[in-house]
């Protein structure tokens, strides 16, 4: 260590990567019905996908049904900032596809108590640069990876108690599974010689479980309306993990360290209502709260005391996110036509949670407007559905100053195509 008089790391601004996402770190919902209609589907939750949106929805399903919900996230990024001395960076996304779904199992017992089981994937996204585009954020290295991939499984075993036929509540049991891996640029270190090496690539593998709960209220006070509430507990997930630089190997130290970071996915409240004008035409509207505070500061713990003593004076030990709760906004409407044909349209607004303080390449965090249409078709007790989600992000430019110093200034742009397909069986 005597060795060592200062070191640079970029990963300082990097501790944590799941980017390109709508909804702070969240898909921005799951069921292509219920996506379709903008996401505002807490209300109404009528399908398989009320596993998801709200429990409460399985007491009203009187027959065993069998459903399943495939989607490919496909982030369009761009990044342009001018560094002093004159070089440009002008970095675009490559395309990549991030997939995710939910399927899931819904049993009737009796006439008032239905139970279920649902495996989704709350989170599922990531990001990815060319090398070439970053090489004046690498040292001049054309060859580093600057990319990040970050998915949750849940397991959701859920019961429903149907009070009356107007009114059910349901319990959800959330188990999760997540993993996380991250590659970017290690930055570089001065020896006391006067020496500069730099570190080249870094890298981070990490997984971990977590678990929370869903409970949800359904009130359907007449056929023409129905009202519902879901309130989803933080869930804390334990990444733990092995962080990679190999370069460290020439300096007599370990090239890789043991690493835990918890990560707490936040709290969710969402208030939703459908309204049945005529018996083709159902109109939803949904307001769902996310406590994005719970994510103030994310702490790593390096295991390996070099890596430890290292990354404690390079301040990458600790991310502060100053993240803010947010409120969505969203509404929707499905037509029925020819008795068993369906069209279906939403929107809504995602505002992002993330300041400019906090804005870096590898977790950037825009405001969405998000733009869903889709069609299905009810076959007996056969129903299939196409859909596609287009989430507009805000384009986001970051100044050089005194206040953005944890950032990393530039301008930011993002915008996000997700197919959707649905099929399910009601027995």
């Amino acid at each position: 260590m005597k060795k060592i008089t200062m070191a640079v790391f970029l990963i300082a601004a990097m501790a944590f990567a799941p980017t390109a996402f709508g909804n702070g770190l969240n898909l921005n919902g799951l069921g292509t019905r219920a996506v379709t209609m903008g996401g505002a589907f807490v209300g109404l939750a009528d399908d398989f996908s009320a596993l998801y949106w709200n429990p409460a929805g399985l007491g009203f399903i009187e027959k065993p049904t069998l459903g399943f919900n495939l989607l490919d996230v496909m982030p369009s990024a761009s990044y342009r900032f001018s560094l002093v001395g004159g070089d440009q960076v002008a970095a675009d996304s490559p395309t990549k596809h991030y997939l995710g779904g939910l399927g899931g199992w819904i049993q009737p017992i009796d006439d008032h108590l239905v139970a279920g089981i649902g495996i989704f994937t709350p989170s599922g996204l990531g990001s990815a640069w060319n090398p070439q585009d970053m090489a004046s954020l690498s040292g001049g290295n054309r060859s580093i990876d600057w990319s990040s991939r970050i998915g949750v499984f849940t397991i959701a075993p859920t019961i429903a108690y149907k009070v009356n036929d107007s009114l059910s509540l349901g319990a959800q049991l959330n188990i999760s599974y997540g993993f996380f891996n991250l590659n970017t640029y290690a930055g570089y270190i001065y020896l006391s010689s006067g020496t500069v090496i730099d570190l080249g690539q870094y890298e981070e593998t990490l997984s971990g479980w977590g678990f929370g709960a869903t409970l949800g209220v359904l009130y359907k006070p007449s056929d023409k309306i129905s009202l519902g509430l879901t309130y989803r507990t933080a869930a804390t997930i334990k990444f733990s993990g092995k962080a990679n630089i190999f370069m460290f190997e020439y300096l007599g130290y370990s090239k890789e360290s043991e690493i835990e970071r918890p990560v707490t996915w936040p709290s969710w409240l969402a208030a939703g209502v459908a309204v049945k004008p005529t018996d083709r035409l159902t109109i939803t509207a949904d307001v769902q709260f996310t406590n994005w505070k719970k994510l103030d500061v994310l702490e790593t713990t390096y295991q390996d005391p070099f890596w430890s003593l290292l990354m404690t004076a390079a301040g990458n030990t600790e991310r502060e996110l100053y993240w803010e709760n947010k409120l969505q906004l969203r509404v929707g409407a499905e037509y029925v036509f020819c008795r068993d044909w369906a069209v279906r349209a939403g929107f809504y607004n995602d505002p992002s949670p993330a300041p400019d303080r906090t804005m870096n390449i590898l977790l950037p965090s825009f405001g969405y407007s998000g733009l869903t249409l889709g069609f299905g078709r009810m076959a007996g007790n056969l129903q299939i559905d196409f859909g596609l989600e287009l989430l507009l992000g805000r384009e986001r430019t970051i100044a050089a100053t005194a206040a953005n110093a944890a950032a990393m200034p530039g301008v930011y742009g993002m915008t996000i195509v997700v197919p959707h397909f649905s099929v399910s069986h009601r027995f």
